[in-house]
């Protein structure tokens, strides 16, 4: 069942999920080569303290991490670790927060140093198409006309969607109704209404869609192992529209990126 939030309740999300974006832009000035994962999450974990809030993910499911940090092949759920990164890698961090009772959760995908041109692509087609699939997000419109949107996009490029894992509902709980798949046909599955929050989240491969886990449980990777890239905001839906609550501004003032995508997507222009 889905979950509505009152316009107060959305405006309590939208506190949790600026809190992970600014942790991202903290995160964003420190990802760099010959930085641990781990001293990501150590980072982290006091950033979302101070301002605070509670780590979203440690403990959840027995997460022992703040960060999930996917590297390369990685594409989620990825434990922090002391290998360094390496110039040419790249890392998505999603991270959450708890705040006011209600979570906060999204992600980015980083670059390291001296990415190839072929990923570089991947990056950039996988973040568009979270844009393309917010898109879909608004009264009327179903859960399969998101994942169809983003499914399109990105096989378009030859890229392989995931399907074992999806976005989600959100609100007191990480997880909620509906489950958003970046996959599906138009016109199939729940139906939107006002005042419902979701995480979308394209995980797009460079090549096969399959995906496999790891022994340490957590981290899933690309069967072929080739790379993955994870995008992820926090949307709820205000008259009727797709409102973004998280941002990337943060990220983008710390790498030096202008863009103006998440415009469309708010009602209120963003005071960083």
């Amino acid at each position: 069942m889905i979950i509505v939030k009152t316009r107060e309740e959305i405006e309590l999300m939208r506190q949790s999920a600026l809190v992970v974006s600014k942790t991202l832009g903290m995160l964003a000035k420190e990802v760099k080569e010959g930085v641990t994962t781990n001293h990501l999450d150590k980072i982290a974990e006091e950033f979302i303290r101070d301002h605070g809030a509670l780590p979203g993910f440690k403990g959840l499911y027995d997460c022992p991490s703040t960060l999930l940090c996917s590297v390369n092949e990685a594409v989620v759920h990825g434990l922090p670790t002391d290998r360094p990164l390496e110039d040419g890698d790249i890392v998505s961090i999603d991270c959450g927060a708890l705040m006011n009772d209600f979570y906060g959760d999204h992600a980015y995908t980083f670059e390291i140093g001296n990415v190839n041109v072929e990923t570089k692509k991947l990056i950039r087609v996988t973040k568009e198409s979270l844009y393309v699939g917010i898109r879909e997000l608004k009264v009327g419109n179903r859960v399969g006309d998101v994942g169809y949107a983003i499914q399109q996009y990105c096989e378009a490029e030859g890229y392989g969607v995931v399907r074992e894992l999806v976005g989600h509902g959100l609100g007191r709980k990480m997880h909620e109704d509906p489950e958003m798949p970046n996959y599906g046909k138009r016109g199939r599955g729940k139906k939107f209404i006002e005042g419902m929050v979701v995480a979308i989240e394209p995980m797009i491969n460079m090549g096969t869609h399959k995906v496999k886990q790891l022994k340490d449980g957590w981290t899933i990777v690309t069967q072929d192992g080739k790379p993955s890239v994870h995008f992820e905001h926090d949307v709820a839906i205000i008259d009727g529209k797709p409102e973004i609550l998280s941002t990337f501004a943060y990220v983008h003032e710390a790498l030096g990126i202008s863009s103006n995508k998440e415009d469309e997507f708010r009602q209120k222009a963003l005071v960083l």
